[in-house]
């Protein structure tokens, strides 16, 4: 495992229970990418068991404003799989309590995968790449999971007591000039609110370069455990990576409810992961 630092400044359901896949027979000294016929979506799928565990630590991002100065999430369980063309890896973290909400003071969980957009021997710099060498980022939010499992935050769920006399987004009918100008990020193409499903694909050339990444195709399904999530992100492979071969692959998570959002969260390292030979 190598040990240069990855720095993402991510801005910012009813809880479903997951049954834990059976533990795999023994854990991995290294991330392999394990070849497999069909790939699971589920983090509960019976198929994780024939992946073995790789354990990685996790540390704060004290590198840069606003930093993230006290350990929440020791350490995230990772398990990965490929059919030839995607890859699927399953995260799994401990964290007591559930934070599917984004609002004033309320943080979503979250987590997310980087990888360099393709194999090379010289890889892009670990802080969300560089010139001439981007990586690119999948990035799941509890929030838009439980949007996507039929529990959109409204007015309503989120002050379930407040009673309103008129409130733009809910008149009927419903009128795009107003609902407009009391929501002008999402009127300018900011997706930020939800990209439409649980996951949102990103690109970055350095620090202050992220911007969506429009080809994304990547999918996740996150749930609750008994202890925390486990979140599913599958992925087209990195252009250029063959079986036998290495790249990297650094994570991140974010606990809502120990503050975390932004630049505050959880980090790895960037971690090297074998393509297993045929």
């Amino acid at each position: 495992m190598k040990v240069s630092h990855w720095i993402c400044a991510l801005g910012v359901s009813t809880v479903v229970a997951c049954q834990r896949a059976a533990a795999p027979a023994s854990a991995a000294t290294e991330l392999v990418l394990r070849t497999a016929s069909v790939l699971p979506d589920d983090p509960g799928d019976a198929a994780w068991a024939r992946a073995a565990v790789f354990v990685v630590p996790l540390i704060p991002q004290d590198m840069v404003e606003p930093r993230q100065l006290v350990a929440t999430t020791s350490e995230l369980r990772v398990q990965a799989l490929s059919d030839g063309t995607r890859a699927a890896l399953r995260l799994e973290w401990s964290d007591a309590s559930a934070d599917q909400e984004s609002r004033p003071a309320h943080f979503s969980d979250a987590c997310a995968l980087q990888l360099p957009a393709k194999v090379a021997a010289d890889i892009p710099a670990p802080q969300m790449g560089e010139p001439g060498k981007p990586v690119e980022i999948s990035y799941w939010r509890a929030a838009w999971q439980r949007a996507v499992d039929g529990e959109p935050l409204t007015l309503a769920s989120l002050y379930p007591n407040a009673v309103v006399d008129h409130y733009p987004f809910e008149a009927q009918p419903a009128h795009r000039e107003i609902a407009e100008a009391y929501a002008p990020a999402r009127a300018l193409g900011n997706d930020m609110a939800g990209p439409g499903s649980a996951v949102q694909d990103l690109v970055a050339t350095g620090p202050g370069t992220l911007e969506p990444r429009t080809a994304g195709d990547s999918q996740a399904r996150g749930r609750r455990t008994a202890t925390g999530w486990a979140v599913v992100i599958s992925r087209s492979l990195p252009t250029g990576l063959v079986p036998g071969q290495r790249t990297q692959v650094a994570f991140a998570v974010w606990q809502g409810g120990a503050g975390e959002v932004g630049a505050r969260k959880m980090r790895t390292a960037w971690v090297d992961m074998l393509r297993e030979a045929h």
